[in-house]
């Protein structure tokens, strides 16, 4: 083994003797994937597409599911993955290099921090937390152990994207100083659920997992989960995070120091408590800010409309799909990029498994994914107040307001609490 080769299996936490075991004369790495919804599927077979790379195991509390992944997974690789319905079992596998996780937001944290206390490293998806104190102990637990925590937010390595980025941060509009973003779509009523039994396919129990329990009713799976509190972070959390992200990286903030948020459920009169129709405005001290606006049941015309609008002192950058296109102060194009199809998978992933295999750094590490999602935590908290929030611009958090604090955290089902 050569110096880099050792300094990089030290700076993983890997020792000389466990190098070969790890990555092997091929660079082969073992994975589980954690959730098996639609993400998880896609997840698994773009994993299962990469080379050297052996999916081992797909878990999920609903069999069908599980089923269905591994078939999935089967056709790409050739050999059906394990299936496995407790991903404690992953963790226990010493010879899995990682674990994927692509379930409910709720689990995201904890199975991140025990997946890096067994001393795997983490592929998990948007957003990378439930709440701010578990982003925070995500850091905590990634640093501590010596694990590499990768957040599913693409656009970090799409190369158009980055390409936008880079202009930006190489002042081709001056100072940048605001950022808008918009997500639209077309969900229809969840209705009204009614209480009865689990199914059987389903193990509910460790579906709910950390959360503290609550009976099974007829709406909450498998995606409505999203628009209730205990388990999801409505809108915001679920696509509003990608285009936050992307707001923040071009800016080049951190922190706010104000969070202003409006809006409701006003398309239908359902079970949904996240709004359908949300404004979140983040003012940091940099004399910069982001606008988010989330409309999750109407369509809108999108005509011009772009999903992430950069303003500058030398024009604007909008972004639009794969690609983005610049603007002079008086809005008329000077130059324009990327709008090649995108595998939206593929160069995330590549990243991943580069950095665990030679130190590559990571395009969303767990701490900017942290501070991308926090913003996230933070205008559903502002909303749910229903009041602007003061931040500390060092660490995001709230100030003088302890009914906002108080939604920082949450509470656990006793034997599931986060621990690093």
């Amino acid at each position: 083994m050569d110096r880099r080769q050792f300094l990089s299996c030290t700076a993983l936490g890997l020792t000389a003797a466990s190098y070969t075991r790890a990555l092997g004369s091929a660079n082969r790495l073992t994975l589980g994937i954690m959730g098996t919804g639609g993400r998880g599927i896609a997840l698994a077979k773009a994993f299962a597409r990469q080379p050297d790379v052996e999916v081992r195991y797909v878990c999920d509390v609903d069999q069908r599911r599980m089923h269905q992944a591994a078939e999935a997974t089967a056709q790409v690789a050739g050999t059906a993955p394990r299936e496995v319905g407790d991903f404690r079992r992953i963790l226990d596998d010493r010879q899995v290099d990682a674990l994927v996780i692509a379930t409910c937001n709720h689990w995201h944290a904890p199975a991140t921090i025990l997946a890096c206390a067994a001393g795997k490293h983490v592929y998990v998806e948007k957003p990378c937390s439930h709440n701010a104190r578990e982003g925070e102990l995500m850091v905590q637990a990634a640093h501590k152990y010596r694990r590499l925590v990768q957040m599913g937010n693409q656009r970090r390595s799409w190369p158009s994207i980055r390409e936008a980025i880079e202009r930006l941060q190489r002042g081709e509009l001056g100072r940048v100083f605001f950022a808008q973003a918009w997500y639209f779509n077309r969900r229809p009523s969840i209705g009204r659920g009614q209480a009865a039994e689990p199914p059987a396919w389903l193990d509910y129990d460790l579906w709910q997992g950390p959360a503290p329990r609550r009976p099974f009713r007829t709406n909450y799976l498998h995606y409505n989960w999203h628009w209730f509190w205990h388990w999801g972070n409505g809108e915001l959390g679920n696509n509003g995070v990608h285009m936050i992200d992307l707001c923040r990286w071009g800016l080049g903030v951190d922190y706010p120091v104000r969070v202003t948020s409006s809006g409701g459920c006003y398309r239908y009169q359902d079970d949904q408590e996240t709004p359908d129709t949300h404004t979140v405005c983040f003012d940091f001290s940099e004399r910069r800010s982001i606008v988010w606006q989330g409309f999750s049941c109407i369509e809108f015309p999108r005509d011009g409309v772009p999903q992430v609008l950069f303003q500058g002192e030398k024009g604007s950058l909008a972004i639009r799909g794969t690609g983005y296109t610049l603007y002079d102060p008086a809005g008329k194009e000077i130059g324009r990029g990327g709008d090649q199809a995108a595998d939206i998978d593929s160069s995330h992933i590549h990243n991943f498994l580069e950095a665990i295999r030679d130190g590559t750094r990571l395009n969303s590490d767990i701490v900017e994914a942290h501070k991308s999602t926090l913003l996230c935590h933070l205008g559903n908290i502002a909303y749910r107040v229903g009041r602007s929030l003061v931040c500390d611009p060092a660490t995001g958090h709230i100030q003088g307001d302890k009914e906002a604090a108080a939604h920082w955290s949450r509470e656990y089902q006793k034997g599931w609490e986060p621990v690093v």
